[in-house]
């Protein structure tokens, strides 16, 4: 086997939620996504996607799938299926476009993973050169969707009772609001199951640091505070986790490698929050969660609105190298039902890797 790429295929997918998905960013009601096939001179496929998330990474539908069909096609194709030759052309081929890095990147790995006959998460451990198995479930959060105190508490009673026993609240839309929302959900479930707050950049730096403040007065108790303030104010991130105890943590924050560096300088957070369709795939986000370690930072691996293919790489990612906190994989539990031949399912709050080639999809059901 020559091990060459022979082509790069993509397609357009829309996969419905069963509940809308309410952020202080916006609302959705269906996962958009750009699938990729990553075909080598054998037939072997490697998958990948590029979600559309307008108002967090500027990438759509269109632009992903012209990105791909492009100069991320004209620069692959031919060359080797290694990612250690190839993940690298990915990421210089063309400015910006990470969505559609992400698509091409995780489906190299993948292809990668099925040529080799392991898992993914195999692949990556051995990529990453860790020498412990990985493991073959990943805990995650839930998500509960913006809305009114008695919505969330409401909410947070249910998925407590599907078996998830940390709850991510969407706030940030209301400051004035945001302790009544909180309060809610802590006295709906109980001392037990553990709370974390994602203000999506809502709030401005001393709004974060009053709404947290009275948070932590109130004892409920949150976990951490994910991205309190607009992505670009690094000063104001870290003005904010310098003046609660509460630790906090970047997202928005946190694309590329020199934003985190200007994190750690900083030292504008506790903890990062580590996306492929935000810094390009499998390939930098191993190298952000290895920097991230060096310097003592906490790390935590999301997803955005993707679908099992996203959030199986993502998993697989948890699972190969660890992270210190519990991550957020649970875009693809709101879809109605997964569009894949194979790959993960969910069991509760966990998600089962399977035990076969790569994310284990082979295809797109009819």
């Amino acid at each position: 086997m020559s091990g060459r790429i022979a082509q790069l295929r993509t397609r357009r997918l829309s996969v419905p939620l069963h509940t809308p998905f309410v952020t202080a960013l916006r609302r959705t009601e269906t996962i958009e996504t750009v699938l990729v096939e990553l075909v080598d001179d054998d037939g072997a496929v490697g998958w990948g996607e590029a979600p559309q998330v307008w108002q967090v990474t500027g990438d759509s539908l269109a632009g992903s799938q012209a990105c791909l069909d492009g100069p991320i096609a004209e620069a692959i194709v031919g060359r080797s299926a290694d990612p250690r030759e190839t993940a690298s052309v990915i990421q210089d081929c063309v400015v910006g476009n990470r969505s559609a890095k992400m698509a091409a990147d995780i489906a190299l790995h993948d292809l990668a993973a099925r040529r080799a006959g392991v898992t993914l998460a195999a692949h990556l451990a051995a990529f990453a050169g860790v020498s412990e198995p990985p493991a073959t479930e990943v805990p995650t959060d839930v998500t509960l969707a913006a809305g009114t105190p008695d919505e969330l508490a409401k909410a947070a009673v249910a998925r407590v009772a599907d078996g998830f026993g940390t709850l991510k609240l969407k706030v940030g839309t209301d400051a004035a609001g945001d302790l009544g929302r909180v309060r809610a959900v802590r006295e709906a479930v109980g001392a037990g199951v553990a709370i974390r707050l994602d203000a999506n950049q809502g709030w401005d730096a001393f709004e974060a640091i009053r709404v947290i403040t009275a948070l932590e007065d109130a004892g409920t108790d949150v976990e951490v505070v994910e991205q309190p303030v607009p992505a670009r104010d690094v000063l104001g991130l870290a003005h904010v986790t310098a003046h609660v105890e509460t630790p906090v943590m970047a997202d928005e924050s946190l694309f590329t490698l020199e934003d985190l560096v200007e994190i750690i300088r900083l030292d504008a957070a506790d903890l990062v929050n580590v996306k492929l369709s935000k810094c390009g795939g499998l390939t930098p986000a191993l190298e952000l969660l290895r920097v991230a370690r060096l310097h003592d930072f906490g790390t935590f691996v999301g997803s955005m609105m993707e679908s099992h293919i996203g959030v199986g790489a993502a998993a697989s990612l948890v699972a190969a190298v660890g992270t210190t906190s519990l991550p957020d994989l649970d875009a693809a539990w709101w879809a109605t039902a997964s569009p894949y031949d194979g790959g993960p399912v969910y069991a509760g709050d966990r998600l089962i890797l399977p035990d076969r080639p790569g994310l284990g999809i082979e295809g797109v059901q009819p």
